[in-house]
């Protein structure tokens, strides 16, 4: 199964409807606090998303690989140094690779009060661009005028553009 399914409409708009808007995303966090297979305060990017979506509602079988794409995706941003800091109210906090700062800014988003709602998308490297054969993350928060207080992460994951073989 290639990326295709994970950077379909149908995909997006499953995953974006736990995270976005605001009360979908108060919905989402009281089903985690409520679930036994999860612990918000240490939550990692990937652990929620079978929670919040049963397999059987997961377009075209794709929640049959998951764990393995989620876990590709971890392994290379993890070997990725990082150097941005978490968000514009906490520039101390500079994660030490690009895993960790995916795992905080999702933590932060589920763990603030209130929520903070994600928009994700999921994208795939031209064979042009640079390390096109890696995961890429890019994290972006939007802020309410000239507040340091996020409103809202658009994060986008970027898988390569030729997985590696099973």
């Amino acid at each position: 199964m290639g990326m295709r399914v994970y950077t379909g409409k149908p995909f997006k708009d499953l995953m974006n409807g736990n995270y976005y808007p605001l009360e979908n995303m108060k919905k989402s966090v009281k089903k985690l606090k409520a679930s036994e297979n999860i612990h918000l305060p240490t939550l990692e990017y990937g652990q929620y998303h079978l929670i919040l979506t049963p397999k059987s509602k997961w377009p075209q079988g794709s929640a049959k690989h998951w764990q393995k794409e989620k876990g590709r995706a971890r392994v290379d941003l993890t070997s990725q140094p990082n150097t941005t800091p978490l968000s514009k109210d906490e520039p101390d906090v500079i994660p030490l690779t690009r895993c960790a700062l995916l795992d905080a800014c999702v933590r932060k988003c589920f763990n603030s009060e209130p929520p903070i709602p994600m928009k994700t998308n999921i994208i795939t490297h031209a064979s042009t661009d640079r390390n096109a054969d890696r995961h890429e993350i890019r994290l972006e928060w939007e802020y309410e005028g000239d507040s340091k207080t996020p409103k809202l992460l658009y994060l986008t994951m970027v898988c390569p553009h030729k997985p590696p073989k099973s």
